[in-house]
């Protein structure tokens, strides 16, 4: 006889083996994240040739808690999502949405006239309307015939 292996088990199950192998890794790194999160706030960015609009989602975050900046060609959100009350007792099963400092950078192809850009809150989405400046925009010339 071998020594130093098992003994040979009676009904091998494969899959229940697979079952007990993953129930083992979910409770050692049920709390660990191995891929990265999505970039905190999710956007969708349009331009034209006037300008561009951003369309950002922050829920949980209040307008006191934003932050807009832009500087020449680069739009930068920034904030804080605050955590939800819970009482002491309370023991958290799952936390999927982050919570705490974010920032996000967009960079256009084109400079922003700041001065003409604004912004509108509404059901935790930020709205962006970001024109260009007189002197970027595309300008049609006309061809003289010889």
């Amino acid at each position: 006889m071998l020594t130093g292996m098992a003994p040979a088990r009676r009904g091998f199950n494969p899959l229940l083996d697979m079952q007990r192998a993953q129930a083992d890794l979910n409770r050692m790194f049920g709390t660990m994240r191995f891929y990265p999160p999505p970039e905190f706030p999710l956007l969708n960015l349009w331009t034209n040739p006037d300008g561009a609009n951003v369309a950002a989602e922050v829920p949980g975050v209040s307008t006191e808690d934003l932050e807009i900046t832009i500087r020449r060609d680069t739009v930068t959100l920034r904030g804080t999502r605050q955590p939800e009350p819970t009482d002491d007792s309370a023991v958290v099963q799952r936390q999927e949405r982050v919570t705490g400092p974010f920032a996000r950078n967009v960079v256009l192809p084109f400079r922003v006239d700041a001065d003409k850009a604004s912004a509108k809150f509404e059901h935790g989405v930020v709205t962006l309307t970001l024109p260009r400046p007189e002197e970027d925009k595309p300008h049609r010339i006309t061809i003289a015939r010889a």
